[in-house]
């Protein structure tokens, strides 16, 4: 990567077409190692990725699988942009932790952050780039079916707990490999 990361990131944007910019934003709903409810059809994903059309992938944390699709976009693409490998760490990624509900009711911010810590360096070293972690929605109805992922009803605390998660996901140095990039 040159020093000018402004004139190589202005030069890669003139190479590109509509299309494969459109692609850079869009997260494959196509593929997944986690089956959550229905077999999705993932018979384009390749194909899709070649052509420059899908710029994340969600939910594959299998190695095998993180690395042959990352071929696929590096090596067979057009540009070789590399994929983002995004995974929903909100409990942990192998290590499960307490759900956020309970963590919350710890009232400790640095526990807090050394788990995310302990999340970040997990995830990162099984090749995922960012997380959809921490889920800061101020949940005040019990009947919504995932008010454990929150940190509770009280605004203050929520935030305090929050800055913990994203300090411990990102640390001082975001270009630290053993990071994540929360969203």
């Amino acid at each position: 990567m040159p020093k000018d990361h402004a004139a190589f990131a202005q030069a890669l944007l003139e190479k590109m077409t509509l299309i494969e910019k459109i692609g850079q934003l869009q997260q494959s709903p196509y593929y997944s190692d986690v089956i959550t409810g229905h077999i999705l059809d993932t018979s384009d994903v390749a194909k899709n990725i070649k052509a420059g059309k899908i710029g994340s992938i969600l939910s594959v944390y299998e190695e095998k699988t993180l690395r042959g699709l990352q071929e696929l976009a590096v090596h067979k693409s057009r540009l070789g942009i590399p994929l983002l490998f995004c995974f929903d760490v909100i409990h942990g990624f192998k290590t499960a932790f307490p759900v956020n509900l309970a963590l919350a009711y710890t009232f400790d911010p640095a526990l807090i952050e050394k788990v995310s810590k302990a999340v970040a360096y997990e995830t990162s070293h099984g090749g995922i780039h960012l997380t959809f972690s921490p889920m800061v929605d101020i949940v005040r109805d019990p009947r919504w079916g995932r008010v454990m992922e929150s940190n509770g009803e009280d605004p203050y605390l929520s935030s305090v707990l929050a800055e913990a998660y994203v300090k411990g996901y990102q640390g001082d140095d975001l270009s630290d490999p053993m990071r994540l990039r929360p969203v």
